[in-house]
């Protein structure tokens, strides 16, 4: 079942992969496409309704990638170990994948491609890498799914929130005019085949450390692999009036992010399955103190200390490599330490 519906997935999502970089989808000048055309009808939207909706569905793509991307930490140090493990294993990977994606196709975003398109309030500057596929998207989805997969038989109505949240999630991308429909269904695609495959493979492994130390050594080669083809591989430059499009350099700042961030937790995990040997101290009276405190921790170190300190010294590229692998070695490894120490005191 899970094979035959991430075949159909793949394939799907492969034909907008191949129109995209053949550039029936891809940057025209002048020459409005069904896709820009939605866009443009969206934004007419926007417009005649004086914007009362923009900023609503600017909160959802922001809590999309600003909030809960912490919730995988929350649910590994208090909720489940095992499900904790899903969750940042499904974002971490899906970020990871999602990455390597944009800067293979580079599509360039809707309002490069059309002068007549105005993203809304603010959403142009969170919109950070190439438009293929939507990262929020996939970021919602990976989220909001898990939870799905975790909740839908005893939280049946926490599970049909979570799913209205992807639509809405989807649709914002596309209302606030800084993704296309095809970047956020690829997005959606891509984020369901990597929740079912790590379902599945974390059903199959069942803990045996051997396979996920291997899994681990391949996940690193897989980082440095992934390092060595961002940077070496070609970019286009398009110029405008003598003007370059789109920088090439600015665009690989997320994928960085990613690459540190899966470096980041397979260290930590296995730091922890074989060092720490962490379960959730349920029962424990401060337990949620001490979530809410790595919670702090984390959201801190990601907003404003890392770009005060790693990024600023280190520049865009390893700055946010090493900021981002900081963050997710201390998620699996260190603070997990510390609620064990601490917990119960």
């Amino acid at each position: 079942m899970t094979r035959t519906v991430v075949k159909m997935i793949l394939n799907y999502a492969h034909v907008l992969i191949i129109m995209t970089k053949s550039g029936k989808l891809s940057y025209k000048r002048g020459k409005e496409l069904m896709d820009i055309q939605y866009l443009l009808f969206l934004q007419n939207l926007r417009m005649t309704t004086g914007g009362i909706f923009d900023e609503i569905f600017n909160a959802i793509s922001k809590i999309a990638v600003d909030i809960m991307p912490f919730l995988p930490f929350i649910v590994f140090w208090c909720v489940s170990k095992k499900w904790g493990y899903r969750f940042i294993t499904t974002l971490s990977l899906g970020e990871l994948i999602n990455g390597l994606i944009k800067l293979t196709v580079c599509a360039y975003r809707p309002w490069i491609r059309s002068d007549l398109i105005e993203p809304a309030g603010d959403s142009k500057t969170a919109a950070t890498g190439y438009s293929f596929p939507s990262g929020h998207t996939m970021s919602a989805t990976s989220t909001y799914g898990t939870t799905i997969a975790m909740q839908h038989k005893k939280r049946k109505g926490l599970a049909v929130f979570c799913g209205v949240m992807i639509a809405l999630t989807g649709f914002s991308r596309n209302y606030l005019g800084v993704h296309t429909p095809q970047d956020v269904i690829v997005g959606f695609l891509e984020a369901v085949i990597v929740i079912l495959v790590v379902g599945a493979a974390q059903k199959k492994i069942n803990g045996n450390e051997r396979t996920l130390d291997i899994l681990t050594i391949v996940g690193a080669a897989a980082v440095v692999g992934a390092l060595l083809y961002i940077t070496q591989k070609p970019y286009p430059m398009d110029y405008v009036d003598g003007k370059l499009l789109v920088d090439p350099a600015k665009m690989m700042n997320d994928s960085f992010k990613s690459c540190g961030a899966f470096l980041g937790f397979l260290l930590g995990s296995y730091v922890e399955r074989h060092c720490i040997r962490y379960e959730v101290p349920t029962g424990a009276k401060n337990l949620p103190i001490l979530g809410f405190v790595g919670f702090l921790i984390a959201f801190s170190w990601k907003e404003y200390l890392a770009p005060a300190t790693f990024v600023a010294a280190l520049g865009g590229h390893w700055g946010n490599f090493a900021a981002r692998f900081t963050l997710w070695f201390f998620v699996v490894a260190v603070w997990p330490l510390v609620i064990r120490r601490e917990a119960n005191r």
